[in-house]
């Protein structure tokens, strides 16, 4: 029994039912993309159904504000996704609506190769392979292939390899196993091949041949496994360790004023753009204010660590309640406390409001 069979035999008795599965809306497959990049389902689908239930189309997600967009974001994290989605948004409704090529499609704001291929297999049925982590692991191990897959080579080797899987369904064995798939589905996204095969090839990768702990004694793949035969499975995928790890120290000041506090919406150029938080003051302080600020505050919690992709930040948390309104620096604004909850913030100064809450 060839790959290909195996996998969608596998996916008639153990694929996932999933929302977006259910429509060919590109809009609706877009923004689960979307918000699945970087993030596990489980997380993600509440978000999906929020988005979909506000924005039920891509013209009226294009005719919300930014700020709305990343308030319904917060708590997902890699906010860029979210400015990305908007401005795409705005691509579409203004080419008159959703593109059907995948030169189109890639041409969307935060859309690469992979995005592009899923749209379009799933939401057109184009015949694109779609390689994400779960695709890179599964190739990786069962054609043994030590090709680190963050390199350029790794990159161009696996496309070509999930491509020519792909291109394999043309084979009699396979199509059949495609329509009793259909059968049990019943859903007409799944009549589309390269959809059905790819999403059975991400489900295997995400639910059997998972990173940790991979279920090989039950796996329909293992007589013609490399890694299982060679006893390679913890060594494959390779990764080539390029990124380096910075560390970044902040100072947050919560001003608490007859009921007000201060916030500003954070730069382009710098992490959480678009996002908002309390003063931030350098460590140690450089200004009278700052001075002035920490000489007066009480400390709330220290040194919380904060993991993001290319750094590590610790942040120690003020509160000030000054007998007087202080003026702010530039670019804060005082917000009624009771409003905060409009305001998108990082997950941080979340922790800082959570510390806060606590306190008093």
């Amino acid at each position: 029994m060839s790959f290909t069979t195996t996998i969608l035999q596998w996916f008639r008795e153990n694929g996932r039912a999933l929302p977006w599965r259910e429509t060919q809306d590109p809009y609706a497959i877009w923004l689960s993309e979307i918000i699945l990049q970087q993030t596990r389902i489980e997380q993600g689908r509440p978000y999906w159904e929020r988005f979909m239930r506000r924005w039920p189309t891509v013209e009226s997600l294009a005719e919300a504000s930014e700020d709305e967009v990343l308030r319904e974001w917060q708590g997902l994290g890699y906010y860029s996704r979210a400015r990305n989605l908007h401005t795409a948004a705005k691509q579409i409704v203004a080419q008159g609506g959703f593109p059907t090529t995948l030169e189109g499609i890639r041409a969307l704001k935060g859309v690469g190769d992979y995005t592009a291929a899923a749209i379009g297999s799933f939401a057109f049925g184009l015949p694109a392979a779609v390689v994400d982590g779960n695709v890179y692991r599964v190739l990786a191990r069962h054609f043994g292939i030590a090709t680190p897959i963050n390199t350029t080579e790794g990159k161009h080797l696996f496309a070509a390899l999930a491509q020519s899987l792909l291109e394999s369904l043309d084979s009699p064995t396979a199509t059949n196993s495609i329509s009793k798939c259909v059968a049990v589905a019943n859903s007409s996204l799944f009549t589309l091949h390269s959809s059905l095969y790819n999403q059975a090839l991400m489900d295997f990768g995400a639910t059997h041949c998972t990173p940790q702990a991979p279920q090989c004694p039950s796996c329909p793949l293992q007589e013609t496994c490399v890694a299982f035969r060679e006893g390679r499975i913890s060594e494959l995928p390779v990764k080539q360790r390029t990124l380096k790890v910075k560390e970044r120290h902040l100072t947050y000041v919560y001003i608490r004023y007859k009921g007000e506090t201060a916030l500003r919406r954070r730069p382009a150029g710098d992490i959480w753009q678009g996002l908002y938080d309390p003063l931030e003051v350098s460590s140690p302080p450089t200004s009278h204010l700052a001075e002035s600020v920490l000489c007066g505050a009480v400390l709330l919690r220290q040194n919380v660590k904060h993991v993001l992709t290319h750094r590590v930040l610790y942040a120690d948390f003020w509160l000030w309640e000054p007998t007087e309104r202080p003026q702010l620096p530039e670019g804060y604004f005082w917000v009624p406390e009771a409003d905060l909850d409009r305001y998108a913030v990082p997950r941080l100064i979340e922790l800082l409001f959570e510390s806060l809450n606590s306190r008093l």
